[in-house]
């Protein structure tokens, strides 16, 4: 069951060494377990390094230990991180699958592999599953965080490994191994609204869900620093609690979207008078919550200082590396404020986004907010366009003809 490259990917390709890893590690694949052939042989886009265009690789066959699956990939989008690897922004592991957001069907599964809630799966179900694998066991993973487990495994992260080919969302396949969190999905929901579901809907739902623990967002203010998919998807679900928000972001285009996505006001970050403003506008005294979902680090400094008397911080964008924020501790202990981070999300949290999809997915214009559909051959271009923020989201389609993308 080895992959086939188009070019001598294995001999060519810059590779790096990914970090080491303690506790429990976990092999690549098993070597043995259910054989399943595929004809034609799966498709996967790999990354080769930066500068370099993507590679396809062929893989006429996986091997599905217990628990694992095997899905067919009916819509992927690209993600703002795979925008920063392909970049150089972000270290990884070359050659590998990027792509974390998709959604698909079962098509071949080994054992009783179940959904979040405890579902038997089958072939033919859909489903979204989440961007990583946990072993279970460790000790992170007893404590309720799964997301940072000792051997976790994240698609669209690894590198191409010997029987695990099928690790990354930029592919006709995915192979999903044992500990990953799946959720079926109605037919109903638009591929382009479930897709970044996985990795964007779902960190906002966490985001929102940690500030709730500490500050009640029914009737607070809430402000989003960010109109990207987290943070007009985190705007929309903290309105739906009966929170007023207001979001900041640079681009005009972004604030008026935002206005569709629940907030009360959009404010241009560059102007502290406007915020001032709009807090007096919806009632408010101070702001209760912010959800800072931009990773700017002057949108992390505003956050600190912005937010008001036993409020709450949530850094959610900050996952590649910018210089250092100085924090003054006898703000934040004198102010009772509390800074929490969000990076990936629980099981459960794939789970209650998935749900709120299914609620208020035609709410909100969520459908508009992937723009075109590249098809996966095309994968540079839809990169590309990504980076300049053509779209929201920009959609990679794997059963799209090769003129498809535009």
């Amino acid at each position: 069951m080895a992959a086939t490259f188009t070019t001598a990917l294995v001999t060519t390709a810059p590779v790096t060494t990914a970090p080491a890893t303690t506790g429990p590690q976990r092999a690549a694949a098993p070597s043995s377990g259910r054989e399943v052939c595929l004809t034609p042989p799966a498709v996967a886009m790999a990354w080769v390094g930066q500068g370099r265009p993507h590679e396809a690789v062929a893989v006429p066959g996986v091997v599905l230990a217990d628990g694992d699956l095997l899905v067919t990939v009916e819509l992927a989008t690209v993600c703002g991180s795979d925008v920063h690897t392909v970049q150089g922004h972000r270290s990884a592991a070359t050659p590998l699958v990027l792509g974390h957001e998709y959604v698909g069907r079962v098509h071949s599964l080994q054992g009783e592999p179940r959904t979040v809630d405890g579902v038997r799966l089958r072939e033919g179900d859909r489903v979204v599953w989440s961007i990583m694998a946990s072993c279970r066991a460790c000790d992170r993973c007893m404590k309720g965080l799964p997301q940072k487990c000792r051997a976790l495994l994240k698609y669209g992260h690894e590198r191409i490994g010997g029987r695990w080919e099928l690790n990354g969302g930029f592919a006709t396949h995915v192979h999903l191994r044992a500990g990953t969190a799946i959720v079926k999905v109605d037919d109903s929901l638009p591929a382009e609204v479930l897709a970044p579901a996985t990795c964007g809907t779902a960190t906002a739902w966490a985001a929102v869900d940690r500030a709730d623990d500490i500050v009640d967002v029914d009737d607070a203010i809430v402000l989003v620093l960010g109109a990207g998919l987290i943070g007009l998807t985190a705007s929309a679900m903290a309105a739906d609690r009966g929170a007023r928000v207001i979001v900041a972001d640079l681009d005009p285009v972004r604030r008026e979207l935002a206005l569709r996505f629940g907030a009360v006001s959009a404010v241009d970050p560059r102007d502290p008078d406007q915020l001032s403003e709009a807090v007096v506008r919806a009632g408010g005294a101070e702001v209760d919550v912010v959800i800072e979902a931009s990773g700017s680090r002057a949108a992390v400094v505003s956050a600190l200082e912005t937010v008001g008397v036993g409020g709450v911080v949530v850094l959610v964008g900050s996952v590649f590396a910018t210089p250092s924020v100085a924090v003054d501790p006898e703000l934040v202990v004198r102010n009772l404020v509390t800074v929490r981070g969000v990076h990936n999300y629980r099981p459960r949290d794939l789970a209650g986004a998935v749900n709120y999809l299914h609620r208020r997915s035609t709410t909100y214009p969520f459908a508009e907010l992937t723009g075109d559909r590249y098809p996966l051959s095309q994968l540079d271009d839809a990169l590309a366009a990504a980076a300049r923020g053509e779209a929201v989201r920009v959609a990679v389609d794997p059963t799209a003809g090769a003129t498809s993308g535009r």
